[in-house]
């Protein structure tokens, strides 16, 4: 009997790193003397995070060390889908990053179109946020994840449950 070995294709990224680099942005926000007295504030909600603060340089800012405290947590900057910046009460500005998580039906198709053209043993399909990709042999599925990487996605993708 032959055995298929497969793994998910998805778009996800680690909540409670998010949560500790959201507190590390704020504590360091609270430390440096050029963001102290902004009154600045960054809310994480379940699908956002609320960047409140006193200037579009101010804001600038805080994106750089969102970004690098990201990055050093191991969270994919593509998770960030920055949205525009508004102006709030008493020339203040405000702006709402949208959290990225699962493979829309247009990218999931893109993937799963590049698996079928380059790979003729490897079988896939689209299940819900998710890609799965099949194969009787386990270099088949190492062979497809390495080209994956090297593709320039705008999501980022992770490969769950190999086996």
């Amino acid at each position: 009997m032959a055995s298929t070995y497969s793994f998910d294709i998805v778009s996800d990224f680690d909540r409670q790193e998010l949560v500790n680099t959201i507190d590390q942005v704020v504590r360091d926000i609270k430390g440096r003397y050029d963001l102290k007295d902004t009154q600045t504030t960054v809310e994480l909600s379940e699908q956002t995070i609320t960047i409140n603060t006193d200037s579009e340089f101010t804001l600038d800012s805080v994106h750089n060390i969102l970004r690098e405290k990201a990055a050093k947590r191991n969270l994919s900057q593509k998770i960030f889908d920055f949205g525009k910046v508004d102006s709030a009460s008493g020339n203040r500005v405000r702006q709402e990053i949208t959290l990225k998580k699962g493979i829309s039906q247009e990218i999931a198709k893109q993937i799963s179109k590049l698996i079928r053209d380059e790979f003729k043993k490897v079988q896939v399909s689209i299940q819900g946020d998710a890609v799965r990709v099949s194969a009787k042999d386990k270099d088949d599925l190492q062979t497809v994840i390495q080209r994956l990487k090297q593709e320039d996605y705008p999501v980022a993708l992770q490969f769950t449950n190999y086996r």
